[in-house]
């Protein structure tokens, strides 16, 4: 084969290849997006303002600490955010990391990733970086039959040879609290009374900070409306807001907003 010929293959390869991904300055933006191959930086962390977090307090002041804490360099926990949908689990994470942004400029920063997308990568990169990181894995379940990935998890938590470094703390989001599936047998099995189930369904021991988020009652949902309210400057008759979480199915904190950014539509307003 020529040599002219290896040159036109060569550089055939060259165009059809994907560009390499430049490196990520870790040091640069407030949040980042991890796809297993590289990181993208997020210019803005859009977070809701926490006084205008609503019903769910206690959760607040422990997720808020946390990461306070981390942020400063001192010891803090992996946290599992769990329970109802809509009740502001990943919007607290990321109001959380502003605050500690706002507080400390340049001292933490927010990774969105996937527990599949080379977290072990990840990990060994930012293990190397001055600077605090919250690992922030969304809406997480796994199949009761998905042993392996269940398996990394509560590796990385336990400290096992591809455990998050010092400087990384997990935050993980899942709407139920055992994070993988529980069949009905393992749950009415009358030998097991204490309702123990394998190390899998264990996950949630593993994290240092376990907090519980469940549906609002009428008048949380209604003092959320009324926080946005007041703050966005919008009109609203009670009997309406409850009309819409009637069809809406529930309440929530998600709920609440959908009301508000219908009722800035009606205004005219943009939020």
């Amino acid at each position: 084969m020529s040599e002219a010929l290896l040159l036109r293959i060569a550089e055939a390869l060259e165009r059809i290849a994907p560009p390499a991904l430049p490196d990520t300055d870790w040091y640069a933006f407030p949040a980042y997006v991890w796809d297993g191959k590289g990181a993208r930086g997020i210019a803005r962390l859009d977070a809701p303002a926490l006084a205008l977090m609503q019903g769910i307090d206690k959760q607040k002041t422990a997720v808020v600490e946390n990461v306070a804490r981390l942020s400063r360099g001192a010891a803090a926990h992996d946290m599992l955010l769990w329970g109802s949908r809509g009740m502001g689990k990943s919007a607290l994470l990321r109001a959380a990391t502003l605050a500690a942004q706002e507080a400390l400029p340049g001292s933490i920063a927010l990774v969105q990733a996937s527990p599949d997308a080379g977290l072990a990568d990840l990990f060994s990169i930012l293990r190397g970086v001055q600077r605090s990181f919250l690992v922030f894995l969304d809406d997480l379940g796994f199949d009761a039959g998905d042993s392996g990935g269940a398996r990394k998890l509560r590796s990385w938590l336990e400290g096992g040879v591809e455990a998050r470094p010092a400087n990384v703390r997990l935050a993980v989001t899942s709407n139920r609290r055992a994070i993988v599936e529980r069949h009905l047998s393992e749950q009415d099995d009358p030998i097991n009374q204490r309702d123990v189930v394998d190390d899998r369904l264990a996950l949630a021991d593993r994290f240092g900070l376990s907090l519980g988020f469940h549906n609002c009652t009428q008048d949380e949902y209604l003092a959320i409306i009324a926080g946005y309210g007041a703050h966005y400057g919008l009109e609203y008759a009670e009997a309406d807001a409850l009309e819409w979480s009637k069809r809406r199915g529930g309440r929530s904190g998600r709920v609440a907003w959908q009301f508000v950014n219908e009722l800035a539509g009606r205004a005219g307003r943009s939020l």
